[in-house]
């Protein structure tokens, strides 16, 4: 193996569309940072373990469903989409494979909110009425930004070219396809980033420790729309890389 395996779930069970358009953007970021995506299919959990073992990272990508109001003990809201049951497993099995295994993890949008899920923590169910157009869709480059703490590891990421400094975090601007969000971040899970606009978190990640690391992070923006002009969306999979091929024991690729 020359470069690292970073699994990445079919986004859907149930959209054909939705996927072809979808995985190949998160494949290719990944791909642009020195990984190789590997596609894992929505199958059994044995199917989705044995995945997990042949890869050393793994992103969760977007999706067009919500998760199940009933894994964090609320009761569905007319404004949630349809569960989708293949992605929750898949999700589920791979988050339990990376803390077993202590396999490196970024999520993205749904991927986010799945891993809050898994964590422990809850979802706003829907965000409307809010001024600020969360739902905007990936015609819209820019739809807002968000503040994120500098002494995060998200934000020793973020370059202040890009990010100006404001009023003591790194506000960057991002796009956004989303209705839900964060309502209460799971034990262990820090927020990192926020609305500045409206306080919808954007961002969470686990403790990082130089001494014992493992990259546990997600965005509720879609970095992978914009790598072409965006440093920061490119090191989101850049340090995802970087951490996997730490995992499986590559050597550093000084061409990167």
């Amino acid at each position: 193996m020359t470069r690292a395996r970073i699994a990445i779930p079919v986004p859907t069970s149930n959209d054909a569309e939705y996927n072809q358009r979808s995985w190949p953007q998160y494949a290719a970021a990944v791909e642009a940072a020195g990984g190789e995506a590997v596609r894992v299919e929505l199958s059994t959990a044995k199917a989705l373990r044995e995945a997990a073992r042949g890869v050393s990272g793994i992103l969760l990508p977007g999706s067009g469903a919500d998760v199940l109001p009933a894994r964090y003990g609320a009761e569905v809201d007319p404004a949630t989409n349809k569960a989708d049951e293949g992605r929750e497993t898949a999700d589920w099995t791979l988050l339990e494979e990376a803390e077993r295994n202590r396999l490196p993890v970024l999520g993205i949008c749904y991927g986010l909110q799945s891993m809050n899920v898994y964590r422990g923590g809850s979802l706003v169910q829907d965000l409307l009425p809010l001024r600020v157009n969360h739902s905007a869709g990936r015609k819209v480059a820019v739809a807002h930004t968000a503040d994120i703490a500098k002494e995060s590891l998200l934000g020793s990421l973020i370059g202040e070219i890009e990010a100006p400094s404001h009023h003591g975090f790194l506000r960057l601007p991002v796009n956004s396809s989303h209705h839900q969000a964060i309502a209460e971040p799971g034990p262990g899970m820090r927020i990192v980033a926020r609305c500045p606009e409206d306080g919808v978190i954007e961002a969470i990640e686990a403790d990082y420790d130089p001494k014992d690391p493992w990259l546990f992070m997600a965005v509720q923006w879609h970095p992978e729309r914009s790598t072409e002009i965006s440093a920061a969306s490119r090191a989101l999979f850049a340090r995802l890389v970087r951490e996997a091929e730490q995992k499986a024991g590559l050597p550093d690729n000084p061409d990167k």
